[in-house]
């Protein structure tokens, strides 16, 4: 099995490379900058699908591991739901160049939720890596 996945990393790393190679030799035409948006696209979609597959492969082999699963769920919910709250409380004005006007009410509440959920993620991956290593010091 980890042999087919070596080889299966090997031939998208092979794939992504040639991409990036023909959109610098075309000088970045528009047919090698959407050749590479949909790989990028048909990645994440990859990624993803491979992510929600491992977690219900993994909570079927270990039941124990489903009440992690939903405290985490329910923690991303909040966290969410709590930043477009926040967001669209108030009003932001960002200046729209195209149009000479400033981007609406929603884009702009949609902007700064996703903005505050990525300083969330950042915090809580900086103190979880820190109460990590204090913990196994003292260990």
């Amino acid at each position: 099995m980890k042999k087919i996945m070596n080889i299966l990393l090997g031939v998208l790393m092979v794939i992504t490379i040639v991409l990036l190679v023909y959109a610098i030799a075309t000088g970045g035409s528009e047919a090698a900058i959407s050749a590479n948006l949909m790989w990028g696209y048909f990645l994440f979609v990859a990624a993803i699908a491979a992510a929600l597959f491992c977690a219900i492969f993994g909570m079927i082999k270990n039941p124990a591991g489903v009440k992690g699963a939903i405290i985490s769920l329910a923690l991303v919910i909040i966290v969410v739901g709590v930043s477009y709250f926040y967001a669209a409380g108030h009003t932001i004005n960002i200046v729209d160049l195209q149009n000479n006007g400033v981007f609406g009410h929603s884009e702009t509440v949609i902007t700064e939720a996703s903005i505050i959920v990525t300083y969330v993620a950042f915090v809580a991956a900086f103190v979880t890596a820190v109460v990590t290593e204090i913990w196994g010091a003292f260990k």
